[in-house]
């Protein structure tokens, strides 16, 4: 059985490549390389010191890792001042360089490898978005055949479309523009666009999307959009803009890291300058302002932050999630209501047959009907064809053989199976919705209602029964929309681009009241907008190229990560990645302890900043006690942060969001 459904993930025979290909692209990047060769000097510069080298030996390896890491933010540093603004990284810069003058190399270095890290990790970042981006254009098609007003066909570039020109569009080609069927039929998988689980047939009248990919049928469209305002290229660029500008909550100390870097700058300075304008010694004085800069410096603020919240990323990481950053995990404790997707996250996206009904007077119970629709979709290459057979074979029955198959793309298959004529599609088309057929159209007609589709049989001209398929709901699905409106505080909301019937009947499945459907990516956009106006913090999951616009924009985007398209994956803050949306509840209660121990480790830095520097201030701060204090500082904070390394700290988590 071949499916036309594409998978959203990369084809297998890239897996082997992928890791060289990424590995490949990280080095390329000037940050990484640099931040690379500073952490390799920094660590050989430690084992050197440790092993009791010449000191002439570690000094110049520490040395060599200020120069390599430390160039690009000193570089940064400068040019924010002469914007006349200064910033943490020029400030560590000076501290390290400080650090160096007084013979503590070592801590110098540490803080030039932390500043250097970052920035790598931030440049890797936006260069991934970047491709991600680029790549999404793939998904519509190079090339495309258009009908000439002689009627030849001419294969021309995509781009070369214009708008009113026919093209032709053959069974399993991709759409190259969007365009107003104007002859023929075929079922349109649209999922990349739209999200919709199924196949959506096609006749005159009806619009394509370029990027989506026809099924058996042969089409003949209109363009209705040239490639530049397709919806695939808007998609492109929604994602682009909102990436561009989509604004992020600092940590806490960039909150207040221009105040605080003037404020040291200038009281080392006037610690330094002050005292010789009265006589003071030069080297005491040096050694004074030296020893300020240093147990001033932030480096236990710095770790203050980072240590729980990289501890929280650890541990949901363990749990499923990927969260990308920092600055994410800090951002996840200011949701408050949360958007989902429909197809792909709240259900499987695994279509299954939901039901057999098998019509008053037919002579067939579940099991025999089943067992002659597979035997005809057996042929079939449709998606809902292979899901009736892989019903039957989970069933164990004995599939018939059929003979002289024929197919009518977008209506309905049909065959011989033991001598007796089967057809099998839609309940219109097909012959089955006999208006004194009550039993039948009920059938069809709750299915409908429900957002199922209902496939309809004829035997020998007869109505034999009704098939229904759906989407199947995530078991978890319920009690994680449950638990989130208690976290959050708000209910939770569905966006999705499947039709209302479908929308409606998943949201009643889960407890969702407040229900968004056949909406487009745009559309999606302007609905976590207008949340966004009315002063919420939003969270979209999702899992589809057509949600990755929305996931940019929202506050926070979480993707999942079995299926979901590499746009989605690399434009979402996080990562389901077993597609567990049960895990949502206590990430968010995780990062709001995060929150609150980052909250107490300042303290606990701030204290010991403002001791050691009034102890340097208005007594003798002996530098070996300035160095030993700054250290202890940040040894405690670092292991207070740590404390969320431990499973019990899930299931602290866990029990909140559940309270």
């Amino acid at each position: 059985m071949t499916s036309t459904r594409p998978s959203a993930t990369a084809p297998a025979g890239l897996s082997s490549v992928r890791p060289r290909r990424l590995g490949a692209r990280m080095w390329a990047l000037a940050e990484i390389r640099w931040a690379t060769i500073a952490t390799v000097l920094f660590a050989a510069g430690g084992l050197a010191q440790l092993a009791g080298a010449p000191a002439p030996v570690w000094w110049s390896l520490y040395l060599a890792c200020y120069v390599t890491g430390g160039w690009e933010p000193a570089l940064a540093g400068l040019r924010a001042l002469r914007e006349r603004t200064l910033d943490v990284d020029l400030l560590m810069i000076v501290a390290a360089i400080g650090a160096a003058a007084i013979g503590q190399v070592f801590d110098g270095a540490l803080l030039i490898v932390i500043f250097a890290t970052s920035g790598a990790l931030e440049a890797f970042a936006t260069a991934r978005t970047a491709d991600s981006v680029r790549a999404l254009l793939d998904l519509a098609p190079q090339q495309a055949t258009r009908l000439d007003p002689d009627g030849t066909a001419t294969v021309v570039p995509a781009a070369a479309l214009r708008v009113g020109d026919l093209v032709r569009i053959r069974p399993g080609e991709r759409i190259g523009a969007d365009a107003v069927v104007v002859a023929g039929s075929s079922d349109v998988d649209q999922a990349t666009i739209t999200g919709e689980s199924l196949p959506v047939a096609k006749t005159s009248g009806d619009e394509v999307f370029a990027g989506t990919l026809n099924g058996t049928g042969a089409l003949t469209a209109r363009v209705r959009r040239a490639a530049g305002d397709s919806v695939v290229a808007r998609i492109v660029a929604m994602v682009e803009q909102a990436s561009a500008t989509k604004s992020r909550t600092r940590l806490f100390i960039e909150k207040i890291e221009q105040r605080y870097s003037i404020g040291v700058v200038v009281a080392t300075l006037a610690l330094f300058a002050i005292p010789l304008l009265f006589g003071a010694d030069l080297q005491s004085t040096l050694l004074r302002a030296m020893t300020f800069m240093i147990v001033a410096s932030p480096c236990a603020v710095v770790l203050a932050t980072m240590p729980p919240l990289l501890s929280a990323i650890a541990l949901a990481g363990r749990r499923g999630v990927l969260v990308k950053s920092a600055v994410v995990m800090e951002q996840l404790a200011d949701t408050t209501v949360v958007a989902f997707d429909k197809t792909g996250t709240l259900t499987t996206g695994a279509i299954r047959v939901a039901g057999i009904h098998p019509a008053t007077g037919s002579g067939l119970d579940e099991r025999g009907l089943l067992r002659i629709v597979a035997a005809v979709e057996t042929h079939s290459e449709h998606p809902l064809g292979a899901a009736i057979v892989g019903a039957a074979r989970e069933r164990g029955l004995d599939i018939p053989p059929a003979e002289g198959f024929r197919a009518t793309p977008g209506h309905a298959v049909e065959a011989i199976v033991g001598g007796r004529h089967v057809r099998a599609g839609k309940p219109a088309l097909s012959g089955a919705a006999d208006p004194g057929r009550a039993d039948v159209r009920r059938v069809v007609t709750d299915a409908h209602d429900a957002g199922r589709t209902a496939v309809a049989v004829v035997v020998d001209g007869a109505p034999a029964g009704v098939v229904v398929l759906a989407d199947q709901v995530r078991p978890e699905a319920a009690a994680t929309v449950a638990a989130l409106a208690v976290v959050t505080g708000t209910p939770p909301v569905l966006l999705t681009g499947d039709n209302a019937g479908a929308a409606h009947r998943l949201a009643a499945d889960t407890g969702i009241t407040d229900v968004h459907a056949a909406l487009l990516p745009e559309d999606k956009v302007e609905r976590v907008r207008a949340m966004q106006q009315q002063g919420e913090r939003v969270m979209v999951v999702g899992d589809g190229v057509n949600d990755a616009p929305a996931l940019a924009t929202a506050d926070l985007g979480v993707a999942m990560g079995r299926h979901g398209s590499d746009l989605a994956l690399t434009s979402a803050d996080a990562v389901l990645v077993r597609d567990d949306l049960a895990a949502l509840p206590p990430l968010i209660a995780l990062s709001r302890r995060a929150r609150r121990v980052v909250a107490a480790n300042l303290v606990i830095a701030g204290t010991f900043i403002t001791a050691l520097v009034a102890w340097d201030l208005f007594g003798h701060l002996p530098l070996p006690l300035g160095v030993a204090g700054h250290e202890g500082s940040t040894v405690i904070v670092g292991l207070n942060g740590l404390r969320l390394l431990t499973d019990a700290a899930w299931r602290r988590a866990s029990r909140n969001a559940a309270a």
